[in-house]
């Protein structure tokens, strides 16, 4: 303690009472490290006393009065100026330490409050997605994704329409998808593979079609997709990407604010798929009777391992005269 070290060996003279009604003594005080210690003509310690319990009783009159606590019978009367000086300036010195009820309170309120800040920080957003994805209706869903399918296509240009191949697409989309499972539309550009958005609407990069001799690899990236909409719905992958804002638009008002779709149509020109686990695609391709390995060879480090598919599984996917007719689905 600073304020101790000017006053430390300090000593004066003084009248001591051990209890009350008892008989006054001279003694000597001295100062010490942490406590006032009362000794008497023979230096022989009767007692010590805690600086920070020491309370003066009588302030502002001579000589001054001492006790050891508020509840103490013990008292200590002193008329040396500089001992009483020492004693004031200590116990100032003291209580300005001593943590203030209100100011310790007030630090438990902002801890608390930064607690909660910090919790809302990082738990809120995640809370909101997971309500607003776990209420919002089917409808919902649909309008999101064909907003989404709209702003991207700025970027892709508007789905593939060609009447011939019409029919191809529909058999096609009931064959990976079943009867209203949901909608397979290609477009011109923009996308290399396949994109799935709210609603179950997966969106297919007609360069795919172009590329490849069969069916095999859209079938495959179609699946896949579908396997990671099982892990993550695509509404709380959109959400999570655009932030708790458009995750609270929608809980309050039905509908993702236009801002967050047009990000996120441009964010989905940019695909980073996560790679899918061999239990999850070699079950997913099995049920579908489709074979993961012509996939897998459009789309290296899609999977950690190579899973076989059992032949006797697969189902043919669209004979060669769908797939020619589905090729030209927009046109030249």
């Amino acid at each position: 303690m600073t304020a101790l070290t000017s006053y430390q060996r300090l000593e004066a003279p003084g009248l001591w009472r051990e209890a009350r009604g008892a008989q006054r003594r001279d003694v000597y005080v001295s100062l010490g490290d942490a406590t006032l210690s009362i000794l008497d003509g023979s230096e022989r310690p009767l007692a010590h006393w805690s600086l920070p319990a020491i309370e003066r009783t009588n302030p502002g009159t001579l000589p001054a009065l001492y006790t050891p606590g508020p509840d103490a019978g013990e008292e200590l009367e002193l008329s040396d100026e500089t001992m009483i000086d020492a004693l004031a300036t200590l116990t100032a010195a003291i209580d300005r330490r001593r943590p203030r009820r209100g100011r310790l309170r007030g630090a438990v309120l902002w801890t608390a409050l930064l607690a909660a800040v910090l919790s809302a920080v990082l738990w809120l957003p995640g809370a909101l997605v997971r309500h607003a994805v776990s209420v919002v209706p089917l409808a919902a869903r649909a309008e999101t994704g064909q907003r989404l399918l709209a702003a991207m296509a700025d970027y892709t240009g508007p789905p593939c329409r060609a009447d011939a191949a019409r029919p191809a697409l529909d058999r096609l989309t009931e064959r990976l998808l079943g009867r209203g499972g949901g909608q397979i539309v290609v477009v011109r550009g923009g996308i290399e593979t396949a994109e799935h958005l709210p609603g179950r609407i997966f969106v297919v990069g007609h360069s795919l079609l172009e590329r490849y001799d069969g069916p095999e690899q859209v079938a495959g990236y179609v699946t896949a997709e579908r396997l990671r909409a099982r892990d993550t719905d695509p509404l709380a992958r959109m959400l999570h990407a655009t932030g708790p804002f458009a995750a609270l638009q929608l809980l309050t008002r039905g509908a993702v604010p236009q801002s967050a779709i047009d990000a996120y149509a441009l964010h989905l020109l940019q695909p980073d798929p996560l790679p899918l686990d061999p239990q999850t695609l070699t079950a997913g391709f099995a049920e579908a009777g489709i074979d993961p390995a012509p996939w897998l060879a459009a789309s290296p480090g899609a999977a950690t391992t190579t899973p076989r598919a059992d032949p006797a599984t697969l189902r043919p996917i669209l004979d060669d005269g769908a797939w020619v007719a589905l090729q030209g689905i927009c046109g030249r």
